[in-house]
């Protein structure tokens, strides 16, 4: 198992390298750092000149990436070009917000994708399964920018209702709020229970019909049908034979996904003030924050990377035959 998991992470530095390259380069070729410098009548040529100088924007892209990854490696992705403050400082404080959303909505949409998934394929053709198609078709189709709207709609009206602030639906904490963990426990649920729910049921939906597929397929197999001849009880057929194969699949579309639950979180925390990735990023992008918006998609780049090596670990856990292989 270990030799498994180091030929994965010796697959994985390439990919990270290139990732790093791409990302480097089509941010450096996007814009004008100094646009803003430039449309100043105030600033002199000598003034854009030396702040050119100060950014390396008076060096190639190539020798610009060899000097970014070297500051890079070592943590060191320089500074905001609009508060001046640490890039890392401000992707850490970011990231630590989004990841417990995006960890926590991912967690749900996998365990509900895997009930919703094998009920409806063990009751193939019943109302549950034309109920949980429905539910899939539905919510499926919704864009994540109008669900949180709606859901952060009656989130307010359900507060209005009870006369108590349940579901908060601004920021990711209540400001100026201090007390230990357990104290402020149920005011950072209250706010992360609706972005969490919306991101949650998006991928659900997608994630419960890949399980359903990958079920039934099972299902058919030849070993089931044995098992199930030899008299071992049905649960046990479900739980220990056929569920442990079709979670395969499904780790594999969640890994691929997890992407798409970043990007989803970008509009999410747009909706409901959050001061996460999404909101960095959409801030450093208006302003042309060259190195915020690099260090992010690197940082995103590197997460799916991290997630797609976990995905390997968990297929050799329920398969041996991949770590064997």
């Amino acid at each position: 198992m270990t030799g498994f998991v180091l030929r994965r992470l010796l697959v994985s530095i390439p990919v990270i390298v290139a990732s790093s390259v791409v990302v480097f380069a089509m941010v450096a070729a996007s814009g004008d750092p100094l646009a803003e410098l430039r449309a100043n009548p105030n600033a002199s040529k000598a003034t854009i000149a030396l702040r050119r100088h100060e950014l390396h924007l008076d060096e190639s892209i190539p020798a610009r990436y060899v000097r970014w990854a070297k500051d890079a490696v070592h943590g060191d992705f320089g500074r905001s070009m609009v508060d001046d403050e640490r890039v890392t400082t401000k992707i850490g404080r970011a990231f630590g917000v989004t990841l417990r959303m995006v960890l926590l909505a991912t967690v749900l949409a996998f365990f509900g994708a895997i009930a919703l998934g094998v009920y409806s394929a063990v009751r193939q053709y019943s109302l549950g399964d034309y109920a949980g198609t429905l539910f899939a078709f539905v919510f499926f189709s919704m864009p994540v920018f109008w669900l949180a709207g709606i859901l952060k709609d009656l989130g307010i009206r359900f507060n209005q209702r009870v006369h108590h602030t349940v579901f908060y639906t601004v920021g990711e904490k209540t400001p100026g709020l201090h007390g230990s963990f357990l104290s402020t426990l149920g005011n950072r649920l209250g706010h992360l229970a609706l972005p969490t729910i919306t991101l949650a049921l998006i991928s659900m939906a997608s994630w419960s019909r890949f399980q359903r597929a990958a079920m039934l397929d099972v299902l058919d197999a030849d070993y089931i049908r044995t098992a199930r001849a030899k008299g071992v009880p049905e649960l046990r057929v479900i739980t220990r034979h056929a569920l442990r194969n079709a979670l395969i699949p499904l780790t594999t579309v969640v890994a691929i996904d997890f992407a798409a639950v970043l990007g989803g979180a970008v509009l999410t925390e747009s909706v409901f003030a959050w001061k996460g990735m999404g909101r960095v990023l959409l801030d450093a992008i208006y302003a042309q924050d060259v190195n915020v918006v690099t260090a992010e998609l690197v940082v995103i780049a590197l997460t799916v990377v991290v997630f797609n090596l976990l995905a390997d670990v968990l297929y050799a856990v329920l398969d041996p035959r991949i770590r064997n292989g």
